[in-house]
């Protein structure tokens, strides 16, 4: 179910003022701490933020207690998070966060499923997230009804072996013009499949560039090709925070035991 508006309104706020922090020095704890007082009281975000706050204590990242609420946020923002936080991965956590706030932002706006769809997998392609665990978390998103849902799952066994502007193409309005006998749900509009057609056998990204053009679809933001020290930097931060968290659980199960009171949200 969509949320109210002053949600995604807070949400935005929230992603993006994540960032700006970050970059002046705060640490995931200590922004999780302050924002709380920032954010609107009527909306949903600051339990949210308290029960985030909560888990990071003890785990380290946020994915974790993202996925416990999931009537909240939604899969794909709690994979985008996951897959930053990933200590093998090379997807900054700062880019992630731009990456949620541009997405919340486009959502406030009612957007057309098919904008948010390209959004979502350009997501996927141009941070290399993986095809097959994008649109599994894709599929479990409310937003997509059942025809796009099936759609999903072909795209999930077929995306590498037929070309994606194709795939657009012939679940278009334009391609149905052209075959009346059309018989599979139409999922794209008249000027995404002519975009679609015009753009086959090319890399993925010029498709995306051209329904930003044209249909004024949001870009995904992109990643500054920064010195490697730089990148190193938020990854350090956050294995700091992981071991002084595993630390400070050590040191009270020596003094007699863990509070476990401290898990549960009251």
């Amino acid at each position: 179910m969509p949320l109210p508006l002053e949600e995604y309104i807070e949400q935005t706020f929230f992603f993006e003022t994540f960032r700006a922090r970050l970059e002046n020095g705060f640490s995931a704890q200590e922004f999780l701490t302050i924002i709380r007082n920032e954010l609107l009281t009527t909306t949903q975000l600051p339990l949210a933020v308290d029960f985030l706050l909560t888990d990071m204590k003890h785990t380290g990242i946020l994915s974790g207690a993202m996925a416990r609420l999931e009537h909240y946020f939604t899969p794909f923002q709690t994979f985008v998070i996951a897959e930053s936080e990933r200590e093998e991965g090379r997807f900054d956590f700062r880019i992630a966060l731009e990456v949620l706030a541009h997405e919340v932002k486009y959502r406030s706006q009612n957007p057309p499923v098919q904008g948010l769809f390209f959004y979502q997998f350009e997501t996927l392609c141009r941070n290399r997230l993986g095809y097959d665990r994008g649109l599994e978390v894709m599929i479990r998103d409310d937003v997509y009804d059942d025809d796009w849902k099936t759609w999903f799952g072909i795209l999930r066994r077929q995306i590498g072996l037929i070309d994606l502007a194709d795939m657009i193409f012939y679940r278009s309005e334009f391609y149905k013009q052209k075959n009346k006998d059309m018989a599979v749900s139409v999922l794209f509009g008249e000027r995404e499949g002519r975009i679609a057609f015009a753009t086959r056998k090319r890399d993925p990204m010029y498709l995306f560039s051209a329904l930003s053009r044209h249909l004024g679809y949001p870009s995904v933001p992109r990643q500054e090709h920064a010195a490697e020290e730089e990148n190193l930097i938020p990854v350090l931060q956050r294995r700091i925070e992981h071991l002084e968290n595993r630390l400070q659980l050590i040191e009270e199960e020596l003094r007699g035991g863990i509070n476990l009171n401290r898990y549960f949200v009251h």
